[in-house]
C-alpha cells in the first residue's frame, strides 16, 4: 500500500519532536536528517535484499561470494556493511539491526560506527555524507533521547521505492527543512531559501537537458533540486543535469547530499569549503571550472578577508565589511563563456553602495554582464525581513540583441501574500515576474508589477547607481512618499521646538525656574 505524503511527514515530525527535551529546535536537523537518511538506506537495502532472495531462492549451488556478486550487480546500488560496534557480536550497520539494541548502553557509539561504516563502504557515493555526527556523543544527546527519536521514527512506514515514490521522500525532506526554518530562526534559515524564491530564480534561468548547474553557497541543495524538478516538469530530463554545489558548513553539506539522494538525483557533486577563499571546482590547469547555469543565495553582507591577487576580482575587490559583490564576481568568473547565465539573491545595498562596490558595479555594467534587476517584497526569508533583489547575469556577448547595452528593471515588491511568519510569493506572482522578464513589458504597472529596460548610458549618468526607484515610477513614488513623511516630521519637530521655547519663556516670566534643562 502506497504511503501518503501527510503520513510520512507526521511520523517524521513526531520523531523530531522527541528532541525537544534535549536541544533547541535550531539543532534538530543535525540529528533528524542523518537518522532519516540512514533509515531510508537501510529500508531500501533490505527491500532489495528480499527481492534478491526471492528471485534466487533454491540456487543453493551458489557460493556466498557468487551470491554477493549477483546481488550487488543486479539488485543493490550501495552497500550496508557489517560492523562490530564495540561488541563481540557482528551486526550489519542497518537501522533495524541497531534499533534492536536501543535499550543497551552506548547507543550513540553504535549509531556513529554504523554511519561511518556506510560512508567507508561507499566512498564514491557517501563520503562525508553524515557530517560531523557530534550528536552521537552522550554529552550532546543522551542515549535515552536518541532511543526515543529512533523508536518514533521507526513508526513511520518503510522508506523505499516499493511503497513510496521519490517525490514523497523528497517532499518529506523539504517539509522538515521548512519546519525547522519556520520555527528555529536564523541558524536553520541560513541554509534554507524559501521554495518560491528558488523556483523564481530557476524559472528565470531555464536549465536545459544535459546542462551543468552550480550553486557556490548551496546550503541544503534546494536550488540544485529545483533545477532538475523544473526541467522534469517542462518535459525535459532532470536527471541529465550535472548538479554541483559548494557549502562551507560540513553538516549542511551533508544535508545537501542526503537531500539530493532523497530526490533520486545521483549526478551531483557537493564539496565542502569556503567558496571565496578556497573554491573547490577547478579545471586541471587550476582555473575555475565553468558552468551553464549558476544560482545562489549567499550569506548577506558577510565580513570576509578580501582577495589580494585574484583573477575573479573584476573591477576591484569587495570591501571587508561585505562579501556580496565578491560572490557575484565568483559567479561571473564561473559562467560558461558561450551560454552561462547566473541568478543571485542579495540585499538592496548592492545596488547603490559606494566605494569599492560602486567600482565593481561600473565594470560589470560597462562589460554588459548584468541583464536584470528584480526587486522582491520584504520579509520573504526566514532569517531577515529586509527587502532583497535578484540580479541576473549573462556571459559577455550572450544577451539577446534587445537586451544589449542596458538593464531590465522589474519592481515586484508589492507582489506577495501575507502569511503567519513571513510574506509569500504565489504561483501567479512567479508567473507574472517571469513573463515580465521575458517580455520586458511593464504592463503599465498593473497588479503591483512594473518593468522598464534602461540603457547603460542612463545608468552611467546616475553614477552607476542601480537603485530601482531611480528607474521605475512605482518604486520612485514610494521613495517620494518617504521623503514627504520626512519633510512633515522635520516641520512638526520645528513647530514643537518653537512651542517649547515659548512655554519656557512664559514660565520664566512667571518666576518658575528649572524647566530649561
Amino acid at each position: 500500500m502506497a504511503v501518503t505524503q501527510q503520513e510520512i511527514e507526521n511520523r517524521l515530525w513526531d520523531a523530531a519532536d522527541e528532541l525537544r527535551v534535549a536541544m533547541p529546535e535550531a539543532q534538530y536537523s543535525s540529528v533528524v536528517f542523518p537518522l532519516m537518511f540512514w533509515k531510508y538506506l537501510s529500508d531500501t537495502w533490505e527491500h532489495n535484499h528480499q527481492e534478491f532472495l526471492a528471485q534466487y531462492k533454491g540456487l543453493d549451488d551458489l557460493s556466498p561470494e557468487e551470491a554477493r556478486e549477483i546481488e550487488y550487480r543486479d539488485h543493490q546500488s550501495f552497500e550496508i556493511p557489517f560492523i562490530h560496534a564495540g561488541t563481540v557480536q557482528e551486526r550489519r550497520a542497518s537501522w533495524s539491526s541497531i534499533l534492536a539494541t536501543v535499550a543497551q548502553h552506548g547507543l550513540g557509539q553504535r549509531v556513529r560506527a554504523s554511519l561511518q561504516a556506510i560512508e567507508s563502504a561507499n566512498p564514491d557515493k557517501f563520503s562525508r555524507l553524515f557530517g560531523s555526527m557530534t550528536w552521537t556523543s552522550e554529552t550532546v544527546l543522551p542515549g535515552e533521547v536518541l532511543a526515543s527519536v529512533m523508536r518514533a521514527m521507526d513508526r513511520s512506514p518503510k522508506m523505499h521505492e516499493g511503497n513510496m515514490s521519490h517525490d514523497v521522500l523528497g517532499g518529506a525532506y523539504e517539509y522538515l527543512l521548512k519546519r525547522f526554518s519556520d520555527g528555529s530562526g536564523t541558524r536553520a534559515g541560513q541554509f534554507f531559501t524559501p521554495r518560491e524564491v528558488v523556483e523564481l530564480i530557476v524559472e528565470l534561468l531555464a536549465p536545459k537537458n544535459h546542462e551543468s548547474v552550480y550553486d557556490p553557497t548551496c546550503g541544503s541543495g534546494g536550488m540544485l533540486i529545483a533545477a532538475a524538478s523544473l526541467l522534469k516538469a517542462r518535459g525535459g530530463r532532470g536527471y541529465s543535469l550535472s548538479l554541483n554545489g559548494q557549502e562551507a558548513v560540513t553538516d549542511t553539506a551533508g544535508v545537501a547530499r542526503m537531500n539530493l539522494f532523497m530526490h533520486n538525483l545521483t549526478e551531483f557533486k557537493v564539496e565542502v569549503g569556503d567558496t571565496l577563499r578556497d573554491p573547490r571546482f577547478k579545471k586541471p590547469d587550476g582555473s575555475l571550472k565553468q558552468f551553464d547555469v549558476l544560482v545562489a543565495n549567499p550569506p548577506y553582507s558577510l565580513k570576509w578577508k578580501p582577495w589580494t591577487n585574484d583573477p575573479r576580482a573584476i573591477g576591484g575587490v569587495a570591501p571587508q565589511s561585505s562579501a556580496d559583490w565578491a560572490f557575484v564576481q565568483h559567479m561571473i568568473a564561473s559562467m560558461d563563456p558561450k551560454k552561462g547565465r547566473a541568478g543571485v539573491v542579495l540585499p538592496h545595498g548592492v545596488l547603490f553602495r559606494v566605494g569599492q562596490e560602486a567600482a565593481i558595479r561600473r565594470r560589470v555594467l560597462d562589460n554588459d554582464l548584468l541583464e536584470a534587476v528584480i526587486g522582491l517584497p520584504s520579509n520573504l526569508f526566514y532569517n531577515t525581513t529586509i527587502p532583497t533583489c535578484i540580479l541576473v547575469f549573462r556571459s559577455p556577448g550572450t544577451k539577446a540583441p534587445e537586451r544589449q547595452g542596458g538593464v531590465l528593471f522589474i519592481d515586484a515588491s508589492a507582489r506577495f501574500t501575507k502569511a503567519k511568519n513571513r510574506n509569500l510569493l504565489t504561483d501567479a506572482d512567479i508567473t507574472d515576474v517571469v513573463t515580465a522578464y521575458h517580455s520586458g513589458s511593464d504592463g503599465d504597472g498593473e497588479a503591483g508589477l512594473s518593468a522598464r529596460f534602461v540603457p547603460t548610458t542612463e545608468i552611467a549618468a546616475n553614477g552607476y547607481d542601480l537603485n530601482i526607484g531611480r528607474y521605475i515610477k512605482q518604486a520612485a513614488a514610494e521613495q517620494e512618499d518617504l521623503g514627504t513623511l520626512i519633510d512633515g516630521y522635520n516641520i512638526a519637530r520645528a513647530e514643537r521646538q518653537k512651542a517649547e521655547q515659548r512655554m519656557l519663556e512664559v514660565l520664566s516670566a512667571a518666576g518658575i525656574e528649572g524647566f530649561d534643562e
